[in-house]
Formats: C-alpha cells, structure tokens, sequence
C-alpha cells in the first residue's frame, strides 16, 4: 500500500536531527525516525499498543542527496512488511 500524498507530504518536513517522534495521522497511530539532518528515514503506522510500539506497516526511506551531501534531490518510500510483536 503506497503513502498518501497528504501523509508524503507531512514526511517531507525536516524534523529534529536523530530522534523519534510519535504522532497521529488519519486516525493512524505514526512513529518515525529521523537522520542526522533531520528527514524521516523509518516509518511504522498502525495502531499503537500501550507499551508505545505500533502493530501495522514498517516503511523505509531510501533518500539520493546532492553532491553537497544536504540538499535532497529525491526520495522513495518502500513498505517493509508488516510489524507485529506479541
């Protein structure tokens, strides 16, 4: 299942370098992780259990910088399977 457009474009903001943030979207429960500089790298969307881990997808982010090593050029989301932990 591919990301929204809507969702795509919340994940293209920079956020805190190295950290992750817990958020609600669509009535999904959101957890990703962030690089260095700052771009969601790691997704997990679902449902969130109480001891804070999500029961759903697990998306990677495969991202093509310039030459300077900071501006993106270009990024792709690809659904890892899904997550579930008993």
């Amino acid at each position: 299942m591919p990301l929204s457009p809507k969702l795509e474009a919340k994940l293209n903001k920079l956020y805190a370098p190295d950290s992750r943030i817990d958020d609600v979207f669509a009535g999904n429960d959101l957890t990703f992780i962030t690089d260095q500089q700052g771009h969601p790298i790691t997704l997990f969307i679902g449902k969130r259990r109480p001891d804070g881990a999500i029961t759903g997808e697990r998306y990677v982010r495969r991202l093509k910088l310039g030459p300077d090593g900071v501006t993106l050029i270009s990024s792709h989301w690809e659904n890892k399977g899904k997550v579930t932990r008993s």
